[in-house]
């Protein structure tokens, strides 16, 4: 029997890891040249697979695959988009058996998230539904944090690291500037249902740190004269305050304070702009002097101050999926599998995408602090580890040299496809 290709694509909002994950993915395809053979890309994710718009990685030397461990954001193009059931949209699965065979793909890695997940198990139901064999293997990736079963998502480490060292950084500006201008200062962060991110906020404070901070998760429903005598305490004990607030937070109403009537392409609400919503409840009510901040694509994007323990799982990740193809796996998930927190220590482990796929892990309670604007010493020994260590990219002329790969396009078979 022929020796199979393999398809990789990445999906969903890109991170400063998930290229890692690919090296991990391509570099270990490549050290078993007699049981997977060439290894392509979706050029945007599994859109590429639909349009037929393959990249061939065999045209990046071993260095360039290398130098994706260092370099942030999508190597081969992202995408948001989620493949429907194969009852509404036979189409698109006719199309992929019909790209996979015209390419002699017999293996699939998707690298995302919980939709992801989802696209995943549906591609590797391709074999039983349509009669192609294909063994579709899910690379965690999310910096939300909210994928079941994993104790934690490559992506999110260096995020939570990112939002820890601003906060902490931002606040000691304010400290300097609180006696005679800025009070408080909110830094709005990602996280739609999951408050993973706004946590690592709370990492900024340590005993020999005290910083004052507040964090809004979107588990706790926002409470707005709760919040505001939290504030004013703050301020009046230490000068000033910092708020850390997730995109998600809901109001008692039940809708998000940034929900500004928009959808994206998986249908959730788009948010952003919760920042200046919290500023503003501060100035009306309490009439304070504030800054805000949006990290945004900042935070997800800063490969320069990544966690190493987030860069060592994100490549373990993309290696352990290629060797559980290769042992004959199908539709599962390889996972971090926690076994101490000090020391911190863990092995990689493995999911079934049935028990993934469209379920979504969310602070625990025990996590978050009594009056709901803190984290517990519980969630503190979670995080602590997941941003430690430097992993800093090689520099030139001051910068960050990140690798641009050739993406160099493989010929054609079929017809165009629209999507």
């Amino acid at each position: 029997m022929a020796i199979k290709n393999a398809f990789y694509a990445q999906s969903g909002g890109v991170t400063a890891v998930i290229n890692a994950s690919a090296a991990g993915v391509i570099e270990t395809a490549r050290q078993h040249p007699d049981k997977i053979g060439n290894v392509y890309a979706g050029r945007n994710g599994i859109i590429g697979a639909l349009t037929e718009d393959l990249i061939d990685t065999s045209a990046d030397s071993a260095e360039a695959i290398g130098a994706l461990r260092h370099t942030p954001s999508g190597g081969f193009g992202s995408c948001r988009y989620k493949l429907k059931g194969i009852e509404q949209n036979r189409r698109e699965y006719e199309r992929l058996i019909e790209v996979f065979k015209a390419h002699n793909i017999g293996y699939f890695f998707y690298n995302g998230g919980g939709d992801s997940a989802d696209t995943c198990l549906k591609v590797s139901q391709i074999s039983d539904t349509l009669g192609y064999p294909i063994q579709a293997i899910h690379v965690p990736k999310t910096v939300d944090n909210d994928l079941p079963i994993t104790d934690c998502c490559p992506g999110f480490g260096s995020v939570a690291k990112y939002i820890a060292v601003s906060t902490r950084e931002a606040s000691f500006d304010v400290a300097s500037m609180s006696k005679t201008s800025t009070k408080v200062f909110v830094l709005e962060v990602m996280g739609r249902h999951a408050g993973w991110i706004a946590a690592a906020g709370g990492l900024a404070s340590s005993p020999d740190c005290e910083i004052p901070i507040i964090i809004l998760f979107p588990e706790v429903t926002f409470d707005k004269a709760k919040f505001l005598a939290k504030v004013d305490h703050y301020v009046k004990e230490f000068g000033y305050c910092s708020v850390v607030v997730s995109e998600g937070v809901q109001g008692e109403d039940g809708n998000f304070l940034a929900d500004q009537g928009l959808r994206d392409a998986f249908g959730h609400a788009q948010l952003g702009g919760v920042a200046p919503v919290v500023a503003n409840i501060i100035k009306e009510g309490l009439g304070l002097k504030y800054h805000w901040g949006v990290a945004d694509y900042l935070q997800r994007a800063a490969r320069h101050i990544a966690s190493k323990t987030d860069v060592e799982q994100a490549y373990a990740m993309g290696k352990a999926a290629v060797e559980y193809a290769i042992a004959g796996h199908n539709s599962v998930m390889p996972t971090i599998d926690r076994q101490s927190n000090s020391p911190y220590t863990w092995k990689v482990g493995m999911a079934q995408l049935a028990n993934v796929a469209n379920v979504e892990k969310m602070m625990p309670a025990e996590f978050i602090s009594e009056d709901g604007f803190g984290i517990t010493e519980a969630c503190r020994e979670y995080l602590a580890p997941l941003i430690e260590g430097e992993d800093y990219p090689p520099y030139k002329d001051g910068l960050p040299d990140y690798v641009r790969l050739k993406n160099a396009a493989v010929e054609k078979k079929l017809g165009n496809f629209e999507v």
